[in-house]
């Protein structure tokens, strides 16, 4: 494993969220980081597809990973704002949601994420802003 991938893999893994909804990181590179969801019965609403939440949580998920693969190894992140636009139902066993960095900065990264079910289909897109902060004595 890189240290790149080990960087994303460490915080990943002290995400408490991603592990409650059972996602997983795929693809780390630099600028770019994909997570997987399953699609369960927890993470639905009442129509039987996966619920917002998961589509967003994965989605500023991954965009924010991605942004932290262009950042110094001392700090972290987290989201000064984002938005997303849903497109189509999370149905399928799993969303895939795919970070990437549109302009890495020092103070500011703009991000996209698009998050799509395992045929392709685009679910949602989001767009949004990283700010690098000082990695806590936990991180």
């Amino acid at each position: 494993m890189s240290d790149l991938q080990d960087k994303v893999a460490r915080s990943f893994a002290r995400q408490g969220l991603m592990g409650t909804l059972g996602a997983e990181l795929v693809s780390v590179k630099p600028g770019k980081v994909v997570i997987r969801a399953p699609v369960t019965p927890e993470t639905g609403q009442q129509h039987g597809v996966a619920h917002a939440g998961l589509t967003f949580a994965i989605g500023d998920s991954a965009a924010g990973y991605a942004a932290l693969t262009l950042m110094p190894e001392e700090s972290e992140v987290v989201t000064a704002e984002i938005k997303i636009n849903l497109l189509a139902p999370g149905s399928g066993q799993a969303l895939i949601a795919t970070g990437r960095v549109v302009k890495p900065g020092k103070r500011l990264v703009v991000v996209t994420a698009e998050v799509a079910r395992e045929d392709g289909t685009c679910v949602a897109l989001l767009q949004g802003t990283m700010v690098p902060v000082p990695r806590t004595p936990m991180g």
